[in-house]
């Protein structure tokens, strides 16, 4: 197999990662044990996988998968990850601190939000990686399964699939041009002249304190924000007892 197939001119046309990476539902989850999509579908197209290793692919997946690669039809395994019910990301907006960890988690940009400011979700982009989840430090994101017993339908899934892997894209994109325009504020700020160090930090060779400086803050604004959530909803568990 040599990985692509050719035009009459024997030019590539589209590679076997592509084919494969088509048939997934780019919900870049990391379920089947690669970083995205893309990872799985290498994987596959090298022979170092199984087919059965994407659960918001379901078995219609599998069968797709199979009959691209001429393989047999295989079940998910059972000490493995289970096809389930998609469900929808919704966070608890009066719990939500804004500490915009659930936004740099998600790899669509399905939820907005700014620092210290409350975050939504935009349920038509959410892909429900469920990737958002785990990094919220006050655990206000709840998973809700999503009501239409068609959602997970071939057709639906690749509907959905076309849409996630251009919010994919566009995430990736985005994330390349910030890291490019960061490190080019960081040369430019290390080209600027700055002041000789202390003598005495310069003879104990002790690193600038700044940069811990500035994360244990980050951290102390964290907790203390967590706090206030916790306090938040013991009150508001407190009302709805003395309503009851």
């Amino acid at each position: 197999m040599n990985g692509f197939d050719v035009d009459s001119d024997s030019m590539p046309v589209i590679t076997l990662i592509e084919r494969i990476d088509a048939l997934l539902p780019q919900t870049q989850c990391g379920q089947c044990g690669h970083a995205g999509c893309r990872p799985y579908a290498e994987a596959l197209a090298e022979g170092r996988d199984p087919i059965n290793r994407c659960p918001p692919g379901g078995e219609d997946g599998i069968r797709a998968l199979a009959e691209l690669l001429e393989q047999p039809v295989i079940p998910f395994a059972v000490d493995g990850p289970q096809p389930k019910p998609r469900a929808l990301a919704v966070i608890q907006e009066d719990s939500c601190i804004g500490c915009t960890l659930c936004i740099q988690a998600c790899p669509v940009d399905a939820i907005v939000g700014a620092a210290k400011l409350m975050h939504t979700v935009i349920a038509a982009e959410c892909t429900g990686c469920e990737l958002c989840v785990a990094p919220c430090p006050v655990d206000c994101i709840d998973l809700v399964p999503v009501d239409d017993p068609d959602d997970g339908k071939r057709e639906q899934v690749m509907a959905r699939a076309q849409q996630a892997r251009k919010r994919y894209e566009q995430h990736q994109a985005r994330k390349a041009r910030d890291q490019a325009e960061k490190a080019q504020r960081l040369a430019e700020r290390a080209a600027v002249t700055t002041p000789a160090p202390a003598p005495a930090a310069a003879a104990s060779g002790a690193p600038s304190a700044a940069p811990q400086t500035s994360a244990v803050d980050k951290n102390e604004l964290i907790r203390k924000a967590m706090e206030r959530a916790a306090a938040l909803r013991a009150t508001k568990e407190a009302a709805d007892k003395d309503k009851q």
